[in-house]
């Protein structure tokens, strides 16, 4: 029997990335990671962790059928741990919430909850979480920001009270000696230097992960169909874009790649190396080239750039994503991109887009569904013949463009939907 756990809570900020770091690290060997809904930092952050790459399963991009089908296809461990998306029930106007996803797979949820200074409107409020959807997956609870144990056993008392269906399965002590105030999985570079197995023992102390395994048995569901568009085999060469500035990379994605070509290969653009000259499609994914240290990573990679500029001349094709689309323009305020597309951009002090959205290629008259989240915009792009790629009218601002063979979007999705 394979086992798996959904791990949500009321909001963000409440301890659902140190839970599911402690988890992977106490399973590290027998476990696979899934990130609910289009995060990509949180997938990076479970796989320097888990030391195998994790999952986004997205019930916006993805419909019913197919987010089984994903899952069954990377269930292949015998053990699944799922981090939720903000509060269990956010997303759900997108079908994307952990309540959805939890459902639509039939895995066993485990709440957090902040119990710092409170006891009694903790079950209150596990009780109106509860009764929000009769059919939710809350299993269990284990409580956060705990004093004591004292302080444990009486929220725990009016949960059972309250509410019998959930196992209160254990607590994390206020104020970890071995966490600093940073939220874990934002700066990758800080979880390289922390003892994660330490940490891993500090926050499991008092949880009985014994009982929680016996709570997260679940049937995978096999799928007998392909429920994506069928797959065409190119005799062609891909080159992939990926380092610690274009990091922004879904992990099928890349194995859809690997099923569409005959040959991926990855090429590193802060090492300066040069995409093949037989390549014959290039793909920038997103991630940061704007910021002074992601800048310095690149700005002197000439054999890359030149390389990029060759492939575009000779009219190859080339799709690129945000921190892509930025690359290939003239520059972001003062520092100086590639220049394959006529086009400069700004960096805003306020988010410029933020959530889902549909986008419509025009080559292509095809709607594409993904999300995005940049803080860059326009500032100049010529007219004429670059097509746009906008998304819904509601959506004022462009989405990116498209000239000749190369496409260039804000928007980020699954290429196998």
């Amino acid at each position: 029997m394979k086992k798996a756990l959904v791990i949500s809570a009321i909001a963000s900020n409440q301890g659902k990335t140190l839970l599911t770091m402690a988890l992977l690290t106490h399973f590290r060997s027998r476990v696979r990671a899934f990130k609910i809904g289009p995060d990509f930092i949180d997938p990076q952050f479970h796989q320097k962790v888990s030391e195998y790459p994790s999952v986004n399963l997205d019930g916006f991009m993805m419909n019913q059928e197919q987010l089984r089908w994903m899952f069954d296809k990377y269930m292949d461990r015998d053990i699944a741990i799922c981090e939720g998306v903000m509060g269990f029930y956010d997303g759900m106007d997108k079908n994307s919430s952990a309540y959805d996803i939890a459902k639509i797979l039939q895995i066993p949820t485990l709440l957090i909850l902040d119990a710092g200074g409170s006891y009694i409107t903790v079950s209150a409020l596990l009780k109106g979480l509860l009764s929000f959807r009769d059919d939710n997956t809350i299993a269990c609870v284990v409580l956060n920001r705990v004093s004591s144990a004292m302080h444990f056993e009486l929220v725990k008392k009016y949960i059972q009270q309250e509410c019998q269906r959930v196992v209160v399965v254990g607590w994390i002590e206020k104020n970890l000696p071995t966490i600093s105030s940073r939220h874990l999985g934002l700066d990758l570079e800080e979880l390289e230097r922390l003892e994660l197995d330490k940490i891993a023992l500090d926050v499991l102390k008092y949880i009985d992960v014994p009982l929680l395994e016996t709570l997260m048995d679940v049937r995978i569901e096999k799928s007998n169909t392909y429920p994506f568009k069928v797959i065409k085999k190119k005799n062609q060469k891909c080159t992939v874009i990926y380092d610690k500035n274009f990091s922004f990379l879904y992990y099928d994605n890349f194995k859809y790649l690997q099923e569409v070509y005959k040959e991926v290969v990855v090429v590193d653009s802060t090492l300066d190396e040069a995409i093949p000259t037989d390549s014959n499609k290039v793909i920038i994914v997103g991630g940061y080239v704007e910021t002074e240290e992601s800048y310095k990573r690149v700005k002197d990679s000439y054999k890359f750039k030149n390389s990029l500029i060759a492939h575009a001349k000779e009219g190859k094709e080339i799709y690129a994503e945000c921190a892509g689309l930025i690359y290939l323009g003239k520059s972001i305020d003062e520092k100086q991109m590639s220049g394959v597309l006529d086009i400069k951009f700004s960096l805003g002090a306020k988010r410029a887009r933020l959530g889902y959205y549909h986008g419509l290629n025009y080559k292509t008259n095809t709607i594409q569904k993904g999300h995005a989240f940049h803080y860059s915009f326009v500032i100049d792009a010529p007219k004429g013949d670059i097509g746009l790629y906008k998304s819904s009218p509601k959506m004022i601002k462009d989405a990116g463009w498209i000239e000749g063979n190369i496409e260039a979007t804000y928007l980020h999705s699954m290429w196998r939907c």
